[in-house]
């Protein structure tokens, strides 16, 4: 990268006071700390999760100091995910050969805790997590140069993401996840959320474009691009929508949590209309409705 002198930000000319010095001075000063290095990417063994934020520019591991407690033991109805996802964790923890994994199906169905819940349930075994943003995916050579070598386990968990048919940025998930000479470590999985089975938008006349050969169907460029994506995640999982019996057991074991036993039919109808206003009868809207009730139930006795 070519940057331009640094004496190059500031006028020639005589030093008249003390003053003139001072600001000079601090001017360079500001002038050398974007230069520098950040000083938290030196000290990666220092913390278990960090967000990877860019600072001036340069991306840097902001360390994570309080974390979301979310337990596997509360993750209700994804019982074959859960598994799946445990299992291979624990190859990964152990060395063994493991995949990097794409969570998918729609919004508050438990993707994004369930990770967070793995996390919590090894970091004490040496799991590591960094959090990056789908805007600084093109960052992730960068963040797999930085983990090379390092002692622990690291999860690279990117959320929600989801890409527009004009945005580059995702050719930098798929160098990483299977597509560069250069190897990604073996102390690295990269673990992501979606709404989206194939992370891109996928439109009608993709398909329009498909060809017949010797009655063999070959899709469409376009088509071959977005599933190339989703396709270097080596373990899908898919999750769906709860039934109404589903969504209350989350409901119940919520409640349960906040010490409210027992499970009333005016909780039941209260809960369902929280659904039906939320337009949802997911695991985050029962959580939430649980939050609710529990904290107004807290109220009423406290009194006025």
């Amino acid at each position: 990268m070519v940057t331009a002198p640094i004496h190059d930000s500031f006028q020639v000319f005589p030093m008249s006071s003390a003053d003139d010095f001072f600001a000079r001075a601090d001017a360079l000063l500001i002038r050398l700390e974007r230069l520098a290095p950040p000083g938290d990417t030196a000290r990666v063994e220092e913390g278990v999760a960090w967000h990877w934020r860019k600072r001036n520019g340069i991306g840097t591991l902001s360390a994570i100091r309080q974390f979301n407690p979310i337990a596997l033991a509360d993750l209700q109805h994804i019982d074959f995910q859960r598994d799946e996802l445990d299992r291979n964790t624990r190859q990964f923890l152990t060395g063994l050969p493991a995949n990097n994994a794409l969570l998918w199906g729609p919004r508050g169905t438990g993707k994004s805790s369930l990770i967070k819940a793995i996390f919590n349930a090894y970091v004490g075994q040496g799991l590591r997590v960094i959090e990056v943003e789908r805007s600084d995916l093109i960052d992730l050579p960068e963040i797999v140069e930085l983990l090379h070598g390092r002692s622990g386990r690291f999860l690279v968990f990117c959320d929600d993401l989801a890409f527009d048919e004009h945005d580059s940025s995702y050719r930098a998930l798929k160098t990483v996840l299977d597509g560069s000479l250069a190897a990604t470590p073996d102390n690295l999985l990269i673990y992501a959320t979606s709404n989206r089975r194939h992370l891109v938008p996928e439109r009608s006349r993709d398909n329009q474009d498909a060809k017949a050969v010797d009655g063999e169907i070959h899709q469409s460029e376009a088509v071959e691009e977005k599933i190339s994506l989703s396709e270097r995640f080596g373990l899908w999982l898919s999750f769906h929508p709860y039934n109404q019996d589903r969504y209350l057991d989350i409901v119940s074991h919520w409640l349960q949590s906040y010490g409210l036993s027992e499970i009333s039919p005016e909780i039941e109808r209260a809960a369902l209309q929280w659904a039906l206003l939320h337009g949802s009868r997911s695991g985050r809207s029962a959580f939430q409705f649980a939050r609710d009730w529990a904290g107004r139930a807290a109220l009423d006795k406290s009194g006025p």
